[in-house]
C-alpha cells in the first residue's frame, strides 16, 4: 500500500462523464488532479499534476485522445513514474483500440463501466499491470485471426524470444488470447503466484511494460497465428480481465 492517495487525471470532453467519473473516483479515496476537456489539456494537465493514472477519451476535440496518449506516453518513457493511460469509449472499435494499445496505452474501458469496475481498474493499472475489457479483447483476438498473412506478413520474431523457457512461452501464447491469472493458473496447473512470477519474467525478458505490450508484441510478430492447433481452439475462453 502507498501512503498517498492514487492521483488521476480525467479527460473527456462530456463535462457530465468528467464530473460522474470525479465522483465515483473521488468517493472511494482517489484525488482527482485535473480534469481535461480535450487532448491538448490533458497533456499540459498530466506535465503539471504528474498523475500517476489517466483517463483519456479515445475521442475528442483539438487533439484526441489517441494522440494525446503519445505525447504522454512518449514525453515520460524515460521516467519511473510515467503514468499508466487507460482509454475511454463508447464503442469497442478494433482500430482505434489497437492503435491505443500499441501506442502504450495500459488498457480499456467502455464508458458504460460500472463504478466499482472503475475504481477497481484505476487501481490494478496503478500496480502496474494491464487492463482490457473482456468485449475489447475478444475483438482484438478475433481481428488477428481473421487476418491474412500474406497480405500482412508478420514482423520478425522478438529478438527476446530465444530467452523464454518453455513454460513461459506456453503463458505467453495463454496471455495474448486474453487469459486472466487464474484462467492461466487453471489451464496450466500452477498458482496464481507461480504465474504472476512467469509474467514478470516474460516482460523483463522482453522488455516490455505490461500485459498489454505483451498482446501487441504477440499479433505484430505473428507469435498467435504460430501457436500449434491445440492451442488455438476456436473456444478458447477469453479472460474476462475485469479487477478481481
Amino acid at each position: 500500500m502507498t501512503d498517498h492517495p492514487l492521483r488521476v487525471v480525467v479527460a473527456d470532453d462530456q463535462a457530465l462523464v468528467r464530473t460522474g467519473f470525479r465522483m465515483i473516483l473521488t468517493a472511494d479515496g482517489i484525488d482527482v488532479v485535473a480534469e481535461a476537456a480535450d487532448g491538448a489539456q490533458a497533456v499540459d494537465a498530466v506535465l503539471r499534476t504528474r498523475p500517476e493514472v489517466v483517463l483519456m477519451d479515445i475521442r475528442m476535440p483539438e487533439l484526441d485522445g489517441l494522440e494525446a496518449a503519445r505525447r504522454i506516453l512518449r514525453d515520460s518513457s524515460e521516467a519511473a513514474t510515467a503514468p499508466r493511460v487507460i482509454m475511454l469509449t463508447t464503442f469497442d472499435l478494433d482500430d482505434l483500440v489497437y492503435e491505443a494499445l500499441a501506442a502504450g496505452a495500459s488498457g480499456f474501458l467502455l464508458k458504460d463501466v460500472t463504478p466499482e469496475h472503475l475504481v477497481a481498474a484505476v487501481r490494478l493499472v496503478r500496480t502496474g499491470d494491464a487492463l482490457l475489457a473482456p468485449a475489447i479483447t475478444r475483438r482484438l483476438v478475433e481481428r488477428h485471426a481473421r487476418r491474412d498473412p500474406e497480405a500482412a506478413p508478420p514482423a520478425a520474431p522478438h529478438p527476446g524470444m530465444a530467452a523464454l523457457t518453455p513454460r513461459e512461452l506456453d503463458v505467453l501464447l495463454l496471455l495474448a488470447r486474453g487469459l486472466s491469472n487464474t484462467e492461466l493458473a487453471a489451464r496450466l496447473h500452477l498458482s496464481e503466484t507461480t504465474v504472476k512470477t512467469h509474467v514478470s519474467r516474460i516482460l523483463a525478458k522482453l522488455q516490455l511494460r505490461d500485459r498489454v505490450q505483451a498482446v501487441v508484441m504477440a499479433y505484430e510478430t505473428g507469435l498467435v497465428q504460430a501457436a500449434s492447433p491445440a492451442s488455438h481452439e476456436a473456444e478458447t475462453p477469453l479472460g474476462d480481465t475485469r479487477p478481481g
